[in-house]
């Protein structure tokens, strides 16, 4: 459900709406960063990321080891001729939490967002440059 958080216009809402995929970076205890395709879900202030034997994974041993500071990419590719490509990029913190989002009862990354990005929402080619938001 969404809360009406004023952090993404209509056409980001929009977006984000159509996307169930994204990508998660977090970082291993040893400085490695790393990057994951995840489910995802919006609930208006949080992102979700789950998945079966979330506890299992690279993502999820990184944020309960401390390192909670991650990143999600959700994008996609509008047209090719324009070359018309949209997505948002969160910066954010990131906890472990049960819970009931897309993929039902259980564990997720509860990411809150810190800082995001937003670009090509609009249907106007061309670098219209990425929209910055601090939460």
């Amino acid at each position: 459900m969404e809360r009406g958080y004023p952090m993404f216009s209509e056409p980001e809402l929009a977006f984000l709406r159509t996307q169930r995929i994204a990508r998660i970076a977090t970082v291993a205890p040893d400085g490695q960063p790393t990057v994951d395709a995840v489910g995802f879900s919006f609930d208006g202030t949080h992102f979700y990321v789950g998945g079966h034997n979330l506890q299992a994974t690279r993502k999820y041993k990184n944020v309960v080891a401390g390192n909670t500071k991650v990143s999600l990419v959700i994008d996609d590719l509008k047209s090719m001729q324009p070359w018309l490509a949209q997505g948002i990029r969160v910066h954010g913190e990131a906890e472990a939490r049960e819970g009931q989002a897309h993929f039902g009862p259980g564990t997720y990354l509860v990411i809150t967002p810190k800082v995001t990005w937003g670009w090509g929402m609009t249907d106007q080619p061309g670098p219209a440059g990425p929209k910055k938001t601090i939460w």
